[in-house]
């Protein structure tokens, strides 16, 4: 969801712990769909492939997956192809080798809907700043992936672009607002793809899908042809199947000029001997524990960082539930109530008539008419939003003084049916349960801190369950390296989904 694109051992622990990864079957037709981003870049820098073969069988994998995923909806294939059989690819770290772009950001060229039917009409006219960092990198882009409208909720479901199917069980969520992204890097269509978030839309989406999914901090990605705006809590990367290929491309697309706000993380390459100190915790915001097979996966986690030598503490949340709520819907609302009162105009620049009722969901109107009646009964809520947001980053600033790094859930329990958090939902259901749901990850967007979903653990019905690390500010570097001790100490690369190119 993005605004401005619109420790301890338990017999539930050890139950976890022996749940059987599903059956491999090697893909003998497809030498590329194993290996990561950076192992396919390899390969064409020793002339051992091409580009146009990494991509006409990324191309083939799309073609034979997404009937049952749906996790891309615009594809341009020629254009791809045309570009890594050109020989003009940008010689960067990942030259050549395929990618996939949300469809809350620009592509020159290309369809720009933000999942919403108020845009159907609308083509980019530029491209972002992520769109031009991952095209400097050497990325070749095969189209654009699915996003609910405007990546204002955390399910992939719009009535535009239509469900998002998770490669882990068709009938249940791929999270949001990254969801064809997170679904089309699970299904192993591509290595890695472009994600954002603005509430929790890269880790979630990695979490329900078993990826690598790190937002930065913010101002961290900040580029020129962005517009930094008050209360912006949104940023971009990605989402992957190691943490190599998540370092790789938080180096290629972070900020590093006059006016970077941290000094550049560069590329991290492995794990750290530093011993850190982890505060966690399985409570949300509101003081609610977590779903059983979630609280297990993160009392597993924490085992595991205390068995690697790691400090394990305890701790609560700290933020005042209500007014973190409040404050944070103040933002997150303001933007579809600027939507309705535009509908008309913005069917007007596409020439077509539109009204909020024609174009915008049930869900996305909601919000807005939540909005007004906040400002009508006590005008300037942006505004006092804003100054919670400034309050809740010192906040936090002080609580990393104490803390090395956090550990909690991504989400409240394993992924959900599809369907229950659609958009078409009646409104205050629909607020209740995405507001429960989603209770552990939008306080690092108000704070402007780091975190990354590692599928470390997964539910007794073997659905993943992402665990969330955050640190402080401008720390990305203490979350690679500790990502990669875990990454080594209990290794996902070899578990796919039963709907995924490994099982074509």
């Amino acid at each position: 969801m993005e605004r401005r694109d619109f420790l301890r051992g338990s017999a539930a622990v050890g139950a976890l712990a022996t749940v059987a990864k599903p059956t491999v079957v090697w893909a003998d037709s497809d030498p590329f769909v194993r290996l990561d981003g950076m192992a396919q870049a390899d390969l064409v820098r020793r002339g051992e492939v091409s580009s146009l073969e990494l991509v006409d069988a990324a191309i083939s994998r799309i073609e034979k997956l997404n009937p049952k995923i749906n996790a891309v909806v615009h594809t341009r294939y020629d254009k791809a192809r045309a570009l890594a059989s050109s020989g003009d690819i940008p010689d960067g770290p990942f030259t050549g080798v395929p990618y996939l772009i949300k469809d809350l950001s620009e592509l020159e060229g290309e369809p720009l809907t933000f999942g919403s039917k108020l845009f159907g009409g609308n083509v980019a006219d530029r491209d972002n700043g992520g769109v031009a960092r991952a095209k400097e990198a050497g990325l070749i882009i095969l189209g654009k992936t699915n996003t609910p409208e405007f990546g204002l909720l955390g399910t992939t479901e719009s009535e535009l672009l239509g469900a998002a199917h998770n490669p882990w069980d068709l009938e249940r969520h791929t999270g949001g607002s990254s969801g064809g992204a997170g679904a089309a890097v699970a299904s192993g269509m591509v290595p890695f793809a472009h994600a954002s978030d603005g509430g929790g839309s890269i880790r979630i989406p990695a979490s329900v899908c078993g990826l690598v999914g790190l937002k930065p901090s913010r101002s961290r990605m900040f580029t020129e042809g962005d517009d930094e705006m008050p209360g912006d809590i949104g940023v971009r990367l990605a989402v992957s199947r190691s943490v190599r290929d998540t370092a790789q491309i938080l180096n290629v697309s972070e900020r590093n000029d006059s006016n970077k706000v941290y000094e550049p993380t560069g590329f991290v390459a492995g794990p750290s001997s530093k011993r850190l100190k982890i505060g966690y915790s399985t409570l949300n915001y509101a003081g609610n524990d977590a779903a059983p097979d979630v609280k297990a996966a993160i009392d597993g986690t924490a085992k595991l960082c205390a068995d690697l030598g790691h400090e394990i503490v305890e701790t609560k949340p700290f933020l005042n539930a209500d007014e973190f709520l409040e404050n944070f819907m103040g933002i997150w609302a303001s933007s579809p109530a600027f939507l309705v009162d535009n509908a008309w105009f913005i069917g007007l620049t596409q020439l077509r008539w539109t009204s909020a009722e024609e174009g915008l969901e049930p869900w996305t109107r909601g919000l807005a008419e939540w909005f007004e009646k906040k400002e009508a009964a006590n005008p300037g809520v942006v505004e006092r939003s804003v100054a919670y947001f400034d309050r809740v980053v010192r906040e936090y600033d002080a609580y990393f003084d104490t803390l090395d790094v956090e550990l909690t859930p991504v989400l409240r329990t394993p992924p959900v049916l599809l369907g229950e958090q659609a958009p078409g939902v009646a409104f205050d259901q629909l607020f209740e349960r995405t507001l429960d749901y989603v209770s552990y990850t939008p306080q690092h967007n108000v704070a402007g801190t780091p975190a990354i979903s590692l599928p470390l653990f997964t539910s007794v019905e073997g659905l993943p369950i992402g665990s969330q690390f955050a640190t402080k500010r401008g720390g990305e570097r203490t979350l690679l390296e500790l990502a990669y001790e875990l990454e080594a100490a209990r290794p996902w690369a070899d578990r796919w989904a039963p709907t995924s190119a490994v099982h074509l």
